[in-house]
């Protein structure tokens, strides 16, 4: 793995806490994503998983303790450390009245892109997820699985170092979801940490290098898969379910095979 080389992690949360009002949703979570990986980030619904990625993201300040980006604090130096990381929330939001092309512009402006690198990248990326000859089409024509796609291409344009995403397959036909996990590990070869959040636990079994477990607001457990089968050959389904106060369930779904 890639911090076995000593290298620092691109995303990191020391502390985190996240309080509404009398309740305390994120109860100090600590984490790292290195170069090249791609960690799952797992949780029931409900369970800090969504709060989480919005604190390390800058969109959600947080009540106590600190994210980094690149070693940049997103709270202290937003600028450096946003430059570095790109974001898929769970419900994109596009302008409808733009073509996909002009959102490519609008992105590179925001990010202070060489105009010609950016459109020649925005190409590529219409070209790899098959939306080239819809690429003047207006974005609220799109369908949820070309807007997804859409999202994506804006969020990969700057090249990030840390790339998240929120439940990124949901709604995609299979096709599609291949293209984005094939995507994601392309990224992830090139350097970039990524930290994904999904609840289908099949993708997570696939994809990750490493899974992290959040539950109450508490990270309940992280490592690659063969650690966290250690002690027994269970299934990503029975530990999650074990860890996060689903064993009746566990017990059930083990009766029914």
């Amino acid at each position: 793995m890639a911090h076995g080389n000593g290298a620092a992690p691109l995303i990191e949360a020391i502390g985190l806490q996240k309080r509404y009002g009398a309740t305390l949703a994120v109860k100090g979570v600590d984490l790292a994503v290195y170069p090249g990986e791609i960690v799952g980030f797992l949780g029931p619904n409900g369970a800090g998983k969504t709060t989480t990625i919005k604190m390390l993201t800058g969109l959600l300040r947080p009540s106590a303790g600190t994210a980094r980006i690149g070693g940049f604090d997103i709270q202290r130096e937003p600028l450096q450390a946003k430059a570095l990381l790109g974001y898929v929330p769970d419900q994109p939001y596009l302008p409808d009245k733009l073509t996909a092309r002009e959102y490519i512009q609008l992105i590179a402006g925001l990010y202070r892109l060489d105009p010609r690198q950016a459109a020649q990248r925005g190409e590529e990326l219409l070209h790899l997820f098959g939306l080239a000859e819809r690429g003047d089409e207006l974005l609220g024509s799109y369908s949820h699985g070309m807007r997804q796609k859409a999202v994506v291409i804006g969020a990969l344009l700057h090249d990030p170092r840390a790339f998240f995403l929120d439940e990124p397959t949901v709604g995609l036909d299979p096709r599609s979801a291949r293209l984005i996990k094939d995507m994601l590990r392309q990224v992830a070869n090139q350097g970039t940490a990524v930290l994904m959040s999904t609840h289908i636990l099949e993708i997570a079994e696939r994809m990750c290098d490493r899974v992290i477990i959040i539950n109450a607001g508490v990270i309940v457990a992280a490592g690659t898969l063969e650690e966290l089968r250690a002690g027994g050959q269970a299934s990503l389904e029975d530990i999650f379910l074990t860890l996060t106060g689903g064993a009746e369930a566990a017990a059930i779904a083990e009766a029914l095979r």
